[in-house]
């Protein structure tokens, strides 16, 4: 026993248990949401090798953060999820953010948008414009971004299945701008396989939604630089109840699976890994969340250099965009809500984020109001400007009880890598059940935590009030619909219908073969082809998802 440990044991008789004895603790053990016990008081680790755990700002591991200055150089990009009824409602929400201070654009697109359908189709009737952006041609994105310079913002597009069509629009877009396209700069989500395990927005089966991504990968590498061509997503894994080590167990595991489908379709390593970004839940287990992000960086770094032998530092770099969670939002009380989220972004900046969207304190009752974005933006300014925390670099780095927990979370998450990998990876534990399985398991244990009032949410189960609420409510006019559906009618009248069916013929000859799809998309959307027609063609030739039944 070390010195310490005989300090501790002595501290514990002389001191706690004779207070204990009189004042019992809250809990008889405290854990994380994901199950790591607590200590009631960290000591320093045993062996602890600084350089091999931590390493320098910007060096390998990257646990302290990918940039040497990282917030002392620049904050990170400050941007407002938003989109809601038409492009020009939208693009004037884009512009008023802009103009209060936020840093970069992100995209919500509608329903019919995310799985593929035109505002026009009677699949559409009912949501168009509901919770997110109608978006089902090319007009639609140039008005969009209507006096928005594409080259001077960076825009991230919340979009999966038909990802490779959108990034085409905002390509064209640009063009028409005058922009080259190698100046993008944004992300687009592309991660379709958590939408097979966690939210249900895909469309084709595995094989053609990995081709597309791919595609994207290729084109993007020549063509679009500085664009990240996906957004490895734990944030709906972990809103659908994961808890913080599967979020980053199943999200690596997942990176590693469109990692290996890049170098099968040919490309090297390091071509494209520094085009690769990630996108993480904030919750309000505030050290687990610190120490979460800086565990998935560490175990980034490790899985491309070890096991993909990328020689590239880029390669190795876990970039990554937050978003504080919608999950914890109640609609009791909902001015809590801000603490709530202030909690958590300031998790993400302390773990090291790149990018941040704040949710507004109303979101668990409607789309949020002007009113409402700027105080979730707000909450993001007094952070980076007034709390003195992006002074210094991983200002929780050498907490005892951070670095136990950053430890913990990298082994257990590569526990779960381990066991996905011998059923054959993502793809394969995807298919059998076994991260939904996990996921649902983990969300009804906190269930019964919160019925049994072992986990106490304030105005919920506990410390409720009698309430009416009164706040400014945004409503989406039912009307727009029947005026995105004038828009395509007129739109499918002037365009050159000939040239259409021409390129419609090209796209369906293309899907069934290799070629790369994304310059053809930009063909069509250029000459007025929606986004369902395109949809439609890749439907016929390559049929639609099913899930297996048991789901």
């Amino acid at each position: 026993m070390s010195d310490l440990e005989k300090e501790k044991q002595r501290w514990e008789t002389q001191t706690l248990n004779p207070l204990i004895e009189k004042y019992p603790e809250r809990k008889a053990e405290f854990y994380t949401s994901s199950q790591i016990p607590l200590p009631r008081v960290a000591l320093p680790p045993k062996h602890f090798d600084y350089m091999e755990k931590l390493g320098f700002p910007g060096e390998y591991p990257f646990t302290r953060g990918v940039q040497p200055t990282m917030y002392r150089g620049r904050l990170w990009t400050m941007r407002q999820y938003a989109g809601y009824a038409t492009a020009e409602e939208s693009n004037q929400r884009y512009r008023y953010l802009l103009a209060q201070g936020q840093t970069g654009l992100s995209v919500a697109f509608d329903l019919p948008t995310q799985i593929g359908y035109d505002a026009d189709d009677p699949m559409a009737s009912g949501e168009v414009g509901k919770v997110g952006v109608s978006v089902s041609s090319l007009r639609d994105m140039e008005i969009l971004f209507k006096d928005i310079p594409l080259d001077k913002v960076s825009t991230s597009m919340t979009i999966n299945a038909p990802a490779a069509i959108l990034l085409a629009m905002y390509i064209a877009v640009a063009k028409r701008q005058g922009i080259d396209p190698k100046w993008l700069r944004g992300t687009i989500q592309n991660d379709i396989l958590k939408e097979y395990v966690a939210r249900g927005t895909y469309i084709f089966p595995p094989g053609p939604s990995m081709r597309l991504i791919t595609d994207v990968f290729k084109y993007c590498a020549k063509h679009v630089p500085r664009w990240n061509t996906i957004s490895i997503s734990g944030y709906h894994i972990r809103e659908a109840g994961a808890n913080a080590v599967q979020e980053v167990a199943f999200t690596l595991a997942n990176a590693i699976a469109y990692v290996q489908a890049a170098i099968d379709s040919g490309l090297q390593v390091d071509e494209f890994a520094a085009q690769l970004s990630f996108f993480f839940a904030a919750h309000n287990q505030f050290l687990e969340e610190v120490a979460k992000f800086r565990a998935a960086r560490r175990l980034w770094a490790q899985i491309m250099r070890e096991r993909f032998k990328a020689q590239d530092p880029k390669s190795w770099m876990l970039r990554f965009h937050t978003q504080t969670a919608g999950s914890t939002l109640t609609a009791q009380q909902p001015e809590n809500n801000i603490v709530r989220v202030t909690i958590q972004a300031l998790a993400a900046v302390l773990g090291g984020t790149q990018s941040l969207h704040t949710n507004s304190m109303d979101e668990a009752l409607w789309l949020p109001t002007e009113k409402s974005v700027r105080i979730a933006l707000r909450t993001q300014q007094i952070i980076g400007y007034e709390s003195g925390v992006a002074d210094t670099v991983d200002p929780l780095a050498g907490s005892y009880v951070i670095e136990y927990l950053t430890d913990e979370i990298g082994q257990r998450a590569m526990d779960y890598i381990h066991k996905i990998d011998t059923m054959g990876g993502a793809l394969a534990a995807i298919e059998n059940g076994y991260m939904q399985q996990e996921i649902q398991e983990s969300a009804y244990r906190y269930q019964q935590a919160v019925e049994s009032k072992e986990q106490i949410i304030v105005g919920v189960n506990a410390f409720q009030v009698e309430e009416q609420l009164d706040l400014e409510r945004l409503k989406v006019d039912p009307a727009i619909e029947a005026a995105q559906r004038a828009r395509l009618a007129e739109l499918r009248a002037q365009r050159d219908n000939a040239k259409v069916s021409e390129l419609l013929t090209r796209l369906e000859q293309a899907a069934r073969g290799s070629e790369n799809l994304m310059p053809l998309f930009i063909e069509c959307v250029e000459n007025d082809i929606t986004l369902g027609e395109i949809c439609r063609v890749l439907r016929q030739v390559w049929g639609e998802y099913q899930p297996p039944t048991w789901i």
